[in-house]
């Protein structure tokens, strides 16, 4: 059984248990997964949610709302390119569905969920990274079939992040 719930700080743990598996030893410490479950919270909603199959956390949209992010986990925005001001425009972080459970829609249900949370704390747009390296560009796919449009191309935009 597959249910989606919002991002709590005690799900760092185990969180951090499947990124260091599935992703790279300490793609994420348990204190950043800590501050991005606070900074995912806007107006008392949650905009960060996990996807758990039989109890399982087997996948997660890491989601900031307008006001709660600065930066990227890597280099690089182009916000002169952006329809919306920073201030009006929340941050997709990361996505992540592990691979027991591709190609079942959990991305796109954990993204258009976060959507759904976005704009009822007032977001205008939604700007993310798209990662051209994903297995048959399956990244720029799935974020264009839920609406988004490329702006631009940051090349090797993770080369800084250590993983």
């Amino acid at each position: 059984m597959m249910e989606l719930k919002p991002f709590e700080p005690q799900d760092a743990h185990r969180i951090k248990s499947l990124t260091d598996s599935w992703i790279g030893l300490n793609y994420f410490s348990e204190a950043e997964l800590q501050e991005m479950s606070q900074r995912s919270v806007k107006n008392g909603q949650n905009c960060s949610f996990l996807v758990v199959v039989d109890g399982e956390i087997k996948g997660f949209r890491f989601t900031y709302p307008p006001g709660q992010w600065v930066s990227g986990k890597g280099e690089g925005l182009s916000e002169e390119l952006w329809p919306h001001s920073k201030s009006e425009t929340a941050y997709f972080q990361s996505l992540y569905v592990h691979p027991d459970c591709l190609k079942k829609g959990y991305g796109k249900k954990l993204s258009l969920k976060s959507i759904e949370v976005l704009k009822k704390v007032g977001a205008k747009g939604v700007v993310c990274h798209s990662w051209v390296e994903s297995p048959n560009n399956s990244s720029f796919l799935y974020l264009s079939s839920i609406g988004f449009k490329s702006i631009a191309l940051h090349k090797e935009y993770w080369k800084d992040v250590e993983y």
